[in-house]
Order: C-alpha cells, then sequence, then structure tokens
C-alpha cells in the first residue's frame, strides 16, 4: 500500500494527498548525493590545494601578505565572503549534474533503456594526434523503445519538434531519437560553451538525432535562447504548462511517461532541507 501525505505546491497552494512512489527514494536521493558535495567547499585562493584552505589556512596566508594585512583581509568575514561564493556556484552546479543523473535514470525507467541506450558521444581529431571525445547528457533512440505505445509517442513527438523548429522534412524523416543537455538553467555568456553546443548540434543531425536543451526551471537569457534556436536547438522549458515541445514537464510526463513535476511537489520539503543544511555551511566563517 503506498503512503500518502499532503503536500503544497509552488504557490503555497494545498494539493490533495499524494502517493509516494516507488521512485522517490531514488531520485530525491540523486538530489541529496549531489547537494551534499556542497558541505565540503572550501575557497583554495588561487592555491593547488584540492581540498582548498581551512579559516586557519586562510589566515595565515592572508596574514603573511603585508598589503592585505594592512587592509584587514584576512578577516574570518572575507573567509565567510569568499566560501559563500563560491560555494552558490557550486551549490548551482551540483543542482545541474542532480538534474543530469536524474533525467538518464527516468529515461532508463519509464523507457526501459540501458544506461549504454542513454549515452551520446563521438570523436573528433585534435591538434595532439589524440581524437577528443564529446557527449551531451542523454539520448533516447525511438528503436531502442520496447513499449509499442511509448516509441510511436518518441516518433511523433519527433515530428511535432522538427517541425516546430521549421527542419525541413527529409531532416525530420531522418531523425531516429534526440540528444538532450540537461541543465538546471542557463545564465551563463560562455560563448566556449554555445559554440561547443551548436558543434555538437551538426553531429547530431548528421546522426539523425534531434538535439534538444532540456531546462528544469525557468531561467535562460533570451539572447542564448535565440542563438540556440537559430542553431535549430528545441529548448524545453521548466513550466507545467505548455506542450511536450515546449516544457520539460510535459515532455517527462507524456512522453518519457514519468510525472517528475509531482515528484518535485512530494519532496519539495526533503529537497529543501539539504539545500539548507548546505546553505548555513557555506555561510559560516568555517
Amino acid at each position: 500500500m503506498l503512503e500518502l501525505f499532503a503536500t503544497t505546491n509552488w504557490l503555497g497552494e494545498t494539493l490533495s494527498e499524494l502517493p509516494i512512489t516507488s521512485f522517490d527514494e531514488k531520485y530525491r536521493n540523486i538530489f541529496a548525493q549531489s547537494i551534499r558535495t556542497c558541505l565540503e567547499y572550501r575557497p583554495k585562493f588561487g592555491k593547488s590545494s584540492e581540498t582548498g584552505l581551512s579559516l586557519a589556512d586562510f589566515q595565515q596566508l592572508y596574514a603573511q601578505d603585508l598589503f592585505y594585512h594592512w587592509l584587514g583581509l584576512n578577516s574570518p568575514l572575507m573567509y565567510a565572503a569568499h566560501k559563500a561564493a563560491g560555494g552558490i556556484t557550486s551549490i548551482y552546479r551540483q543542482v545541474g549534474m542532480a538534474c543530469q543523473d536524474l533525467f538518464r535514470q527516468m529515461l532508463q525507467d519509464h523507457l526501459s533503456l540501458s544506461p549504454d541506450q542513454t549515452v551520446w558521444q563521438y570523436e573528433i581529431p585534435a591538434a595532439s594526434g589524440k581524437p577528443r571525445q564529446l557527449a551531451l547528457d542523454a539520448r533516447v533512440e525511438w528503436g531502442h523503445i520496447t513499449d509499442e505505445q511509448k516509441r510511436q509517442s518518441m516518433q511523433q513527438w519527433l515530428t511535432e519538434a522538427g517541425n516546430v523548429i521549421k527542419l525541413k522534412p527529409s531532416v525530420i524523416e531522418r531523425l531516429r531519437g534526440a540528444v538532450f543537455e540537461v541543465r538546471q538553467g542557463y545564465k551563463s555568456k560562455d560563448a566556449k560553451r554555445q559554440n561547443a553546443d551548436i558543434a555538437n548540434a551538426i553531429h547530431a543531425y548528421a546522426e539523425g538525432y534531434l538535439p534538444v536543451i532540456i531546462l528544469f526551471s525557468q531561467q535562460i537569457d533570451n539572447d542564448i535562447a535565440h542563438r540556440y534556436r537559430k542553431n535549430s536547438w528545441l529548448i524545453l522549458i521548466g513550466v507545467r504548462e505548455g506542450t511536450a515541445t515546449t516544457s520539460t514537464y510535459s515532455f517527462c510526463r507524456e512522453i518519457i511517461g514519468y510525472n517528475v513535476a509531482d515528484f518535485f511537489d512530494r519532496n519539495a520539503e526533503y529537497i529543501r532541507v539539504e539545500i539548507e543544511n548546505v546553505l548555513q555551511k557555506l555561510l559560516a566563517p568555517d
């Protein structure tokens, strides 16, 4: 018998009692394990230490610097500021990693795909002579889906997605699946990352895959979104409303067959506690 409990949605509205499914513990552990790695974050201050510097190490380093000593920059508050700044970046990074791991796991659990079937990578020549291996975060090939209804849904979705981004009919006919770049959000103006993704899209189409950006949040810079769409990427945003060709949560529900938005509703408090614990430690001097 499934356990039931009442929860609230992102607007604070009370929802009806929702069952905890057999996947909840597995999926929330994906988030917990990623987030908890931030608990050990320490700033490095330009040093090669893998573990970063403790407060005592930092104070010794800055106290030995005549100029920083004069200014009082060896203060514990300065250390706390560095730790918080770098730690917040680490939280976003680890949440992004959790989204990638969760998405791949959903593909395996609900489309009955093997780990290898959810991987997409390719090699390119490098100046050193040794080929470089590049990859996106996930793949779905409709020929790998054994459930007839889900396979047909994926094929139909590829056609609809191709029409949304205005692909030629001949290109749509050659699509055998999709490859995914999974992010929690995308606001960085990293041109190198964007250029790499554009190159990834070229290789994806060459192999018959539709390149898709999956965002679990609504956060994406408008200029970045325009550039990706201009280069024939489909972008799915983290909103409840919308179709499976515009919304991450609609795609997961209708094509993968798992309502991940309901998962977050059920487990929001659990994940919030994990985040809160990390933030409290990061904002403390040591």
